[in-house]
């Protein structure tokens, strides 16, 4: 395997985000894609990272499968500047992470066992779908963590609210139907709970592009995608907290 990158934010950005919720990841590799599907350790996120073969200036690849540390990848991405290319290749038990710039560092990575199952990628049907700035969304989603730890999905006439209530405040945020945001929806009436705890991990997203698109639907998982077209995607699945927790 050798994979050739020479925009190093497009791997670098992602690893970071991912490994805020999980440390230990099987990476897949095929013809038109590298995939990871992993799920935290608490079972409440799923997140799901595609990096296109175009995104890569050279994608020479088997079908195949490698597990490594994520904490310890991240590290090494880290270290690579936007203007450096990097050079990914297996080599035995270890990824041979190559960045080339002004200098060539050379770092090995060991790769890992993880003996669990693939993480499966459920089958959900949305009927609520938000594509809005992710200025919005994340000032919104800042805007109810000063009051609770938990906020409110809603869908209410086609306009979509983000609320929340702590014991001696709340907070509303309005998103209505506009330039920035657009909203199918086929239903009128739904609401969700989820953590801010983890929406705050996920909207780190935003540091790939300024669209995020948002689906739930009533006491249901909620999917955060942010999308560069042609290059990569990564998407996060959320479960619901109950109602009275």
């Amino acid at each position: 395997m050798k994979l050739v990158i020479t925009d190093s934010r497009l791997l670098k950005e992602p690893i970071t985000i991912i490994s805020e919720l999980v440390t230990e990841v099987k990476l897949k590799f095929d013809k038109d894609k590298m995939q990871l599907v992993a799920m935290d350790p608490a079972n409440v996120a799923m997140v799901i990272f595609q990096l296109l073969s175009s995104s890569f200036s050279e994608y020479k690849v088997s079908d195949e499968e490698i597990a490594v540390n994520l904490d310890n990848f991240k590290n090494i991405l880290r270290r690579a500047k936007s203007s450096d290319t990097l050079i990914i290749e297996s080599e035995k038990n270890k990824l041979k992470i190559t960045i080339k710039g002004e200098t060539t560092r050379t770092f090995n990575l060991a790769m890992i066992d993880i003996t669990t199952a693939d993480q499966k990628i459920p089958e959900l049907d949305f009927p609520i779908k938000i594509n809005t700035n992710t200025l919005l969304f994340n000032e919104a989603i800042e805007d109810m963590d000063i009051v609770s730890d938990s906020v409110n999905f809603v869908m209410k006439d086609n306009v979509f609210l983000i609320n929340t209530e702590g014991s001696f405040s709340n907070a509303l945020v309005e998103l209505v139907p506009s330039n920035e945001t657009i909203i199918t929806s086929s239903t009128n009436d739904a609401k969700s709970k989820y953590s801010l705890e983890y929406l705050k991990k996920i909207i780190k997203g935003s540091k790939l592009t300024n669209e995020v698109v948002i689906q739930f639907d009533k006491d249901y998982p909620l999917k955060i995608d942010y999308i560069i077209k042609d290059k990569l995607s990564l998407g996060f699945l959320l479960a619901p907290r109950v109602q009275n927790d």
